[in-house]
């Protein structure tokens, strides 16, 4: 297979768009059909991805096998830890070579891109790195039928190649929440980027050649799903486990192709999430805090709340609290001063956002604020923007309180008695986030212990230690991720008895 530079670009903005080609066995190849890949502020092309065929993942498949036999697989784990430890230095070394990638891709603005996704996607390797070295394993003595003594002791063992699908509205976080305990087990990682957002995963490549990173232990190979780089992975019977965060359609149809070969699989999937918001709240903070977890990133999170159920007596001042808040944010290009909501990721998704803004108003929904597209000038007239909406009169079993939108949008909904909350908010085929605000402490542990989700906040939103469980429950995912968590899922642990 033809190679050539190791560079991201072969061309500077100005002479045209970057090309992003696939990364395998330590170095960028030639192959492949292109696409292009939109800035989402403005719709013009950026930079243009090269599509693996069966070839070039097949390629990828066998340098990571070759890695975890060899140089990668053998490597002391003090070592396995320094080079994960320099991966991550050199992201905050090339901070903003990763920033205006990321910008580029997803047209989030600069503050946000600057505060979470680079910063995070630098400490996930750090905090796995960390996390193999400080997990201890079982270790048991027991009594023999001859009246003598076997001591029992486990190991972690990787468990080989791993295939790592990952999406488009938190890039490099979300692919380095994989990738990093993935590759700390000392598993070899095919990732397969969202053809949106293949920018960072892509400049990741640079980094893990610049550090020294074995040949084959990280590899990218750009696609999409059917009949292409998505499907030439999760069937591929060189690949132990797949692990993928998107929409719950995409997980089913990743475990029938996982399915004859027996994969580990790890899914983090859709969400119609629900936060409660009780008399006895702290108004001023949960209209703060629940304007955040709707809009923030355009409601392009897993995590936002599209359900918000509001007790009665304060139904009225926490719309009008959380219409202040919508009202207030600024959408434009992700450098201009004060910008503070980015697009969609596509037209093609915001088609889908605002179809769901037409079937509010024929369920019956009262728009509080927004249900369109905001004016805009200059390229980011071309954008893909919406309007932060927020609805109230729509029953809770309306299609738009059910069916994930993935928007900057909410429905609010009165409820009179704890229990009826409870019940409306667990009455979903979902189950990965909810979000409760009242300052009643027994009531907090209570509401929280009753969701039937993943994860649950109390008076709070997106407050994460990386070292708790992690995933959804019902048709939100399979398995957990963070600290001992993820390690469990990216390692076999191996048993070994010895007769004493």
């Amino acid at each position: 297979m033809a190679t050539r530079s190791m560079h991201l670009a072969d061309a500077v903005p100005s002479e045209g768009p970057r090309r992003l080609r696939n990364f395998v066995d330590g170095r960028f190849v030639d192959g492949g059909s292109p696409f292009d890949i939109r800035d989402p502020a403005t719709g013009r092309v950026h930079a243009v991805a090269y599509e693996a065929d069966r070839a070039i993942v097949d390629a990828a498949v066998t340098a990571a096998r070759k890695a975890v036999a060899g140089d990668w697989g053998r490597m002391p784990l003090a070592r396995r830890r320094a080079l994960l430890c320099r991966v991550a230095d050199r992201i905050e070394e090339r901070f903003d070579d990763f920033l205006e990638a990321e910008i580029a891709d997803t047209g989030k603005p600069h503050a946000l891109a600057h505060h979470l996704d680079i910063p995070r996607g630098a400490a996930n390797f750090r905090v796995f790195a960390d996390a193999i070295a400080n997990l201890s394993t079982e270790t048991f003595e027991m009594d023999t039928p001859d009246g003598g003594t076997a001591l029992n002791y486990a190991v972690r063992k990787p468990l080989g190649v791993v295939g790592v699908i990952s999406p488009w509205n938190l890039p490099l976080l979300l692919m380095t929440w994989k990738v990093a305990p993935a590759m700390a087990c000392g598993n070899a990682v095919i990732v397969k980027p969202s053809e949106e957002t293949p920018s960072t995963t892509t400049l990741l490549g640079e980094v893990m050649a610049e550090v020294g990173m074995p040949d084959g232990a990280f590899n990218v190979v750009h696609g999409f799903g059917p009949d292409s780089a998505g499907e030439f992975l999760t069937s591929h019977p060189g690949i132990r486990a797949i692990t993928f965060t998107g929409e719950t359609r995409t997980g089913s149809a990743i475990m029938k192709a996982a399915a004859p070969t027996v994969k580990a699989l790890s899914f983090e999937l859709g969400g119609k999430n629900a936060a409660i918001v009780f008399a006895d709240a702290d108004m001023d903070a949960a209209v703060a805090g629940l304007a955040r977890a709707a809009f923030l990133n355009t409601g392009q999170v897993c995590l936002a709340p599209e359900r918000i159920y509001v007790e009665r007596p304060v139904f009225a001042a926490f719309v009008a609290g959380l219409k202040a808040k919508a009202e207030a944010l600024k959408p434009g290009l992700p450098h201009d001063d004060g910008v503070d909501l980015g697009p969609l990721i596509s037209d093609e998704h915001r088609r889908k956002v605002l179809d769901y803004y037409s079937l509010a108003v024929e369920e019956g929904a009262t728009v509080v604020t927004g249900g369109g597209v905001p004016r805009l000038s200059g390229e980011a007239a071309n954008g893909y923007f919406v309007q932060p909406t927020i609805w109230t009169g729509l029953p809770h079993g309306a299609r738009t309180c059910r069916e994930e939108i993935f928007g900057p949008c909410c429905a609010v909904i009165p409820f009179d008695t704890e229990e009826e909350a409870i019940a409306f908010a667990n009455d979903t085929e979902y189950g990965l986030a909810s979000s409760i605000w009242t300052q009643n402490l027994s009531r907090a542990h209570r509401v929280g212990k009753a969701m039937e989700v993943g994860i649950s906040w109390v008076n709070c939103w997106f407050l994460r230690d990386l070292r708790t469980p992690f995933g959804g429950a019902k048709m939100s995912g399979i398995g957990r991720e963070g600290g001992e968590h993820s390690i469990d899922f990216y390692s076999e642990p191996t048993n070994i008895c010895i007769k004493l």
